[in-house]
């Protein structure tokens, strides 16, 4: 077999491009990940069953399905509901965002469980409320030890984001595919997809053990 070092030279503006749609895509999914596993993650911890329940059996059904059945469910069989197409790019992100916050959640919830309980009392004591006491006494020191585990999500869902590939948006794998599908040279762009996959989450794990270093991050959470 010839290898064909021109075809990747060639190429790789096009999966370079790719790489920076995967990226956003990551980058928007964690960050409303984010969002829907801290509110999620506390309600978790809530007494009442009101609150709990749903909120565990939204993790229990996210964390129990494949990424990609989600991603068809959203894209096919949710626009037979609402009776009107609805866009990859919408799609991707809400599908990967909804996944991503489910291991949020969980990640939020071992954090907050992590810190001593006496904690929330010398804040009710000092006449905080709940509310007060988890946001300016419970989550701060939460958040320096969710640290390694939320890098590690990063990393999960930008490996895991070239499933959207299937809906035909066009992120990196994607664009690997189009151009074999073009030019026949499967072993040198797949060879490069994954090279840039490999520098991506490279790059994402200097950040994250910077990140250890920077907050002084001792624990093994």
């Amino acid at each position: 077999m010839n290898f064909d070092f021109q075809l990747i030279v060639n190429s790789f503006p096009l999966l370079l491009a790719g790489a920076g749609i995967t990226v956003e895509i990551t980058t928007m999914s964690v960050t409303f990940g984010l969002l829907i596993g801290m509110f999620v993650g506390i309600g978790r911890l809530a007494k009442t069953k009101l609150v709990a329940w749903p909120a565990a059996i939204y993790v229990d059904f996210i964390r129990g399905t494949p990424l990609l059945v989600q991603i068809f469910i959203i894209y096919f069989a949710l626009p037979m509901i609402v009776g009107q197409r609805i866009d990859p790019f919408i799609a991707a992100i809400t599908a990967c965002s909804i996944n991503s916050g489910a291991y949020v959640a969980e990640i939020f919830r071992g954090g907050i469980q992590s810190i001593d309980k006496g904690q929330m009392e010398a804040g009710r004591s000092l006449g905080m409320t709940w509310g007060q006491t988890m946001r300016f006494v419970i989550l701060p020191q939460a958040f320096k030890r969710i640290i390694p585990p939320l890098g590690n999500e990063f990393i999960a869902m930008l490996k895991d984001s070239s499933l959207v590939s299937v809906i035909g948006f066009e992120e990196l794998t994607r664009r690997g595919q189009l151009i074999i599908a073009r030019t026949y040279g499967s072993f040198e762009i797949w060879l490069t997809v994954a090279f840039i996959y490999l520098v991506m989450t490279l790059t994402i794990s200097r950040f994250v053990a910077y990140l250890e270093r920077r907050y002084k991050i001792d624990d093994p959470h």
